[in-house]
């Protein structure tokens, strides 16, 4: 069961791309995308180096113990999204209430997977630190984000 939901996780992923992502915004996309693969591979290995997490089922498992499908998939495309629709010219509180809603239901979704899949196992980790943590790493890239296309003046 646990492979038809990565397979699951990986199409509804690919269908959210499909749907958000378009010919105006598809080069913001592919620079927010490849930026996000990096910080979150470099995090990922760390707590799974660290011990503080597992994933005992995974795709490429003999060559890297995180989560593929997190790390090099999912996570990006939130990030591409999460970019892209930025809500920066709303007030503070919407900012606000967008800056934690999308790592809220992303920590929520793992949470459940955590505890009725083998998907995920927390170790010494907790929902919080998952939380916090990718809340940091999205304000991270819709900075680069933002940085990088003020320069090349897109966006």
């Amino acid at each position: 069961m646990d492979t038809v939901i990565l397979y699951g996780v990986w199409i509804l992923t690919s269908i959210l791309l499909l749907i958000f992502i378009n010919r105006t915004n598809f080069i913001q996309a592919q620079v927010s995308f490849l930026f996000m693969q990096v910080p979150s591979w470099l995090f990922g290995s760390l707590v799974v180096q660290g011990g503080l997490i597992e994933y005992p089922v995974g795709f490429l498992k003999m060559a890297y113990r995180a989560s593929f499908t997190f790390e090099f998939y999912v996570f990006p495309a939130v990030s591409t999204i999460y970019n892209i629709y930025f809500p920066k010219k709303k007030p503070w509180f919407i900012k606000t209430l967008y800056i934690i809603a999308i790592p809220g239901v992303m920590t929520i979704s793992e949470v459940y997977l955590e505890k009725n899949t083998e998907l995920i196992k927390y170790l010494h980790w907790t929902w919080y630190w998952s939380f916090l943590t990718m809340t940091a790493t999205l304000l991270l890239s819709y900075g680069y984000y933002t940085w990088f296309f003020r320069k090349v003046k897109v966006v």
